[in-house]
């Protein structure tokens, strides 16, 4: 396995509770985050989405698809999500809000997964900045899909 981490920040001109609904609904995703092709529920959480497990499949710009389950572990709402991924990427995910002002939210998230795919795996020394350009890419559609939901 390669190991990687990856820390994404987003400032958005929204309320932090705006910000965490639409974060949160891991199943609209694809309605606003260019690359999220597919999220299907598994398994529906507790009243809060602790337990939920989802899968989702993503596209970018590189030639492939990642597959794998998220699991979420722990949520206080409305500052943390932390999940874990199972799959075609294996690790945790945690996505801290916080408010910079009343209409102004701060979104970052810490993204640390080892690839479980043998050809990535395998290609991994020589594609690693490739891959971390391609989460990159995958990182901003998110950032300038939830600036259009959100952003008056």
């Amino acid at each position: 396995m390669s190991s990687y981490e990856f820390l994404t920040v987003w400032d958005i001109d929204a309320s932090i509770l705006e910000v965490w609904d639409a974060i949160h609904d891991t199943g609209a995703w694809p309605t606003w985050w260019k690359g999220v092709v597919e999220v299907t529920e598994l398994k529906a959480g507790d009243a809060e989405g602790v337990g939920a497990l989802h899968r989702t499949v993503w596209k970018s710009a590189l030639p492939y698809k990642l597959e794998f389950d998220s699991e979420v572990v722990r949520i206080e709402k409305p500052d943390l999500i932390e999940i874990r991924a199972i799959g075609e990427l294996q690790g945790t995910g945690i996505w801290t809000l916080s408010e910079i002002s009343g209409s102004r939210t701060r979104v970052e998230y810490d993204w640390r997964v080892d690839t479980t795919k043998k050809w990535m795996n395998a290609i991994a020394p020589v594609a690693r900045p490739f891959f971390k350009w391609n989460h990159d890419v995958i990182m901003r559609w998110g950032q300038e899909g939830i600036k259009r939901l959100l952003e008056k």
